[in-house]
């Protein structure tokens, strides 16, 4: 574990590989955190790749501040790079870290080389909302004011959100975790459909592709991150 000052918080992560490597960076799911890819980074190291998980704001052992928009976790990670002095990376987001990885891609796109989200949901508001969860009993490896937040987020985004998908001008990979997967797949497919020239793969796992099915995850996503990038 290493930590690092990033968008006025502590984040910390984990690294595989060499340092000359080309950088991936992987952002995990709401409630895990970036161990979460170990299996997966591990493997994507031997590339060889330099492969960063960093446990997002409110996760793990990253700062739990009490402010979690998914703007706010997407300059946490913009900044993440520029202080490691990463002038660009692919970055590969499940679920929560899919949503930050395409804001992302949508604001600050020369970062990005390649995207890979994985069970990303369109940002389109829930119809009925989703009620208030309630917070479990003991003690949690996550802050429970970013569940609240995120579910409001998540009721409600905000529109720019799906305006701004065709502003992802890199080369994109968008992976559906089938009808195992409480994602609904039809927005899966909206999300590849409404950024320009991305593919869409589904693997029948669920909603944790990587992790229930490692060898299909990687069998589509290591091709895809080694192909030439146009110019």
């Amino acid at each position: 574990m290493q930590t690092v000052k990033a968008n006025g918080i502590t984040l910390a992560y984990r690294t595989w590989g060499p340092e000359e490597a080309p950088p991936v960076v992987l952002l995990h799911c709401r409630g895990a955190d970036g161990s979460d890819w170990t299996p997966v980074a591990e493997r994507l190291a031997r590339g060889p790749r330099r492969v960063y998980a960093p446990d997002l704001r409110g996760h793990g052992r990253s700062e739990w501040p009490g402010t979690y928009a998914c703007e706010a976790m997407r300059d946490d990670i913009r900044d993440f790079l520029t202080v490691l002095g990463i002038e660009r990376a692919d970055v590969i987001g499940h679920s929560l870290g899919g949503t930050v990885a395409c804001l992302l891609a949508q604001r600050a796109p020369g970062l990005v080389r390649r995207l890979v989200l994985e069970d990303v949901p369109a940002p389109f508001p829930l119809d009925p909302p989703r009620p208030e969860a309630e917070r479990p009993d003991g003690d949690l490896p996550f802050d429970w004011a970013m569940v609240l937040a995120t579910d409001r987020q998540r009721n409600a985004p905000d529109p720019l959100w799906w305006e701004h998908m065709g502003r992802i001008t890199m080369p994109t990979l968008v992976i559906g975790g089938g009808p195992s997967s409480p994602i609904p797949q039809d927005q899966v497919a909206a999300v590849a459909a409404a950024i320009p020239g991305a593919r869409l793969v589904t693997v029948d796992a669920g909603h944790l592709v990587h992790e229930t099915c490692p060898d299909e995850f990687l069998a589509a996503v290591s091709p895809f991150l080694t192909c030439r990038t146009p110019s």
